[in-house]
């Protein structure tokens, strides 16, 4: 039982041992009624997106959302159907199905619970920022491209699923454009872009989609909606069956179910450890890919499709007041409710205002900021990132991660060839050797109370940046200045990059500054190209220990003056 707790402990069962109070419960309720109203509209074009009928999301978010809230390793977060499973659902079932793709859902779940009880909750942190930016920006763009039609109310009978076919046939079909499915998805977009700008406390995407409705409607507009392409929308969760599955069917489908598990786990945890950063909680990452494990094997059986853990709502749900599981539980709730007594008015919605939405997801999904860095970083991060960007657009999620995986360690692999010294990040300075003991403890004396000093041995790379984001998350009470010296640090990628950065912002959040001190030239270099240089501040990247110290003492002095 220890060993079972020790890798399977939902957050639910803590927030229960510590006590749960009247106030938090209320919070809870209401942040959960706000998420569940968010996730309605994302819900069902998720769903339609990705090729299946709209009930299939909102059963997804409601049995998929309540199983990750109630037994996962986040205390806050939100799960449901997420625009990274789009294009891989819509694959499926071209190719295999609905009885496919509940096949794969299984399988999906069961992979994500060996994951999670073979402990690899801290691995797929190791996988490097170029890839994960590469494919989730070419998610992006296929998601938008899949809305084109819908955007634009083009008259096509059946989208080509290859890229550059689909926009071939888009391009050909211009002429057939509907200027008033135009309308409400440039109205609809209008709206997603200034109401956040107004208010919060109303979500959006709501707001959108009562507002196109009411129009299509009053006006009598010629616009495709829910009903006229789908017909009547089940109000009610079918009972559970499980999908017949065979030694055949296992090996045809694992590789889609073992792309679904990946992309799970790596979505997932990606959002709770952004949670994390907004609520100051840690969160427990095996728990958590066993919740998703469960979770994925439940939603199949109820007709829904593939879930993960997804960012926007998660921190909806923080912004809003949610703290404990109870919110997300009360989110999949509100969704139950909403479809059982509400589940026919969503034949009105029109699709171009689900496209809208979606198009303003696949924007914020893009990531197009860090692509941008990136490209600023070493040419092999560049060359991980493009590839990886190619493969998914062009051909396969699958194949663009597999491949940008190889890709990447290979090009470790040279890149550590080239180096002599790989050591380890410490939180202390080396004094295990007699050349550097005078020195190190010469250097020791000189540091005036409220600063320490942390060295990084070896280059700073993706394998590696880990432990330096977790050592750097201790923080001392009286910590006033934190020098970083990267005396030993012959190279960094963009995953290091991207962890100093991260973690400067979270040293300036605290009030505690940061200066770097003896760094080398590739790393320097690097900074420069990818703008770290100016976010931190020249001043505090000093060449020598002497200088280094000299700027902490004008740190202290400022800080003492404005007390």
């Amino acid at each position: 039982m220890q060993w079972l707790t020790s890798v399977f402990y939902p957050k639910l069962l803590s927030v229960l041992k510590e006590g749960y109070t009247r106030d938090q419960f209320l919070k809870d309720i209401s942040a959960g009624t706000i998420v569940g109203i968010v996730a309605l509209p994302l819900a069902i074009a998720f769903a339609i997106a990705s090729g299946v009928s709209p009930e299939k999301g909102l059963i997804t978010a409601i049995v998929a959302g309540f199983l990750i809230s109630a037994l996962g390793g986040s205390r806050v977060q939100i799960g449901g159907p997420t625009g990274a499973f789009v294009i891989i659902i819509s694959g499926i079932i071209e190719k295999y199905g609905a009885d496919g793709l509940a096949v794969a859902g299984v399988l999906a779940g069961i992979i994500l619970i060996i994951m999670g009880f073979a402990r690899f909750g801290a691995v797929i942190k190791f996988i490097p920022h170029p890839v994960i930016v590469g494919f989730t920006s070419g998610i992006a763009l296929i998601i938008f491209s899949t809305q084109v039609k819908d955007l634009l109310g083009l008259t096509i009978a059946d989208v080509p699923a290859d890229f550059l076919e689909k926009w071939s046939v888009y391009i050909q079909k211009i002429s057939t454009i509907n200027w008033d499915s135009t309308g409400i998805a440039l109205g609809s977009l209008a709206v997603l872009i200034v109401w956040p700008k107004i208010t919060h406390r109303i979500p959006g995407p709501l707001v959108v989609l009562l507002a196109a409705t009411a129009a299509v409607h009053l006006f009598n507009l010629n616009v495709e909606t829910i009903g006229s392409k789908f017909g009547t929308v089940p109000s009610t969760i079918p009972a559970p069956s499980l999908p017949a599955i065979d030694f055949n069917t296992i090996r045809t489908l694992f590789n889609p179910a073992l792309t679904i598990a990946l992309l799970a786990a790596i979505e997932s945890l990606l959002s709770a450890v952004v949670a994390d950063g907004m609520t100051g909680r840690k969160h427990r990452s095996n728990t958590e890919l066993i919740a998703q494990g469960i979770a994925n094997i439940a939603s199949p059986l109820f007709g829904g499709i593939p879930a993960t853990g997804a960012i926007a709502r998660t921190a909806t749900n923080i912004r809003n007041g949610g703290r404990t599981p109870f919110a997300g539980m009360t989110h999949a709730v509100v969704l139950l409710l909403i479809m059982l007594f509400f589940g026919q008015q969503a034949t009105l919605i029109p699709l171009p205002c689900l496209a809208a939405i979606l198009t303003v997801v696949a924007y914020n999904m893009s990531e197009w900021r860090s692509f941008r860095s990136i490209l600023k970083s070493p040419r092999s991060d560049v060359i991980v990132l493009m590839l990886t960007f190619t493969l998914t657009v062009l051909l396969d999620l699958s194949i663009a991660i597999e491949v940008g995986m190889v890709l990447a360690v290979f090009l470790f692999m040279r890149r550590m060839t080239l180096v002599t010294n790989v050591g380890i990040i410490t939180r202390e300075l080396r004094d295990d050797d007699e050349v550097e003991e005078q020195a190190t403890y010469a250097l020791q004396k000189k540091l005036p109370p409220g600063v320490a000093i942390y060295e990084i041995n070896g280059p700073l790379f993706f394998g590696a940046s880990f432990k330096f984001e977790e050592a750097m998350n201790v923080v001392e009470s009286d910590l006033a200045v934190r020098v970083i010296r990267m005396r030993h640090v012959p190279a960094i990628d963009a995953t290091g990059l991207h962890a100093i950065q991260e973690v400067y912002q979270m040293m300036k959040r605290r009030g505690v500054s940061v200066v770097i001190a003896e760094i080398h030239a590739q790393p320097l270099i690097a900074f420069e190209k990818a703008g770290l240089h100016t976010i931190i501040g020249e001043e505090n990247i000093q060449p020598t220990m002497e200088a280094t110290l000299q700027r902490v003492q004008q740190i202290l002095s400022e800080k003492q003056s404005k007390v």
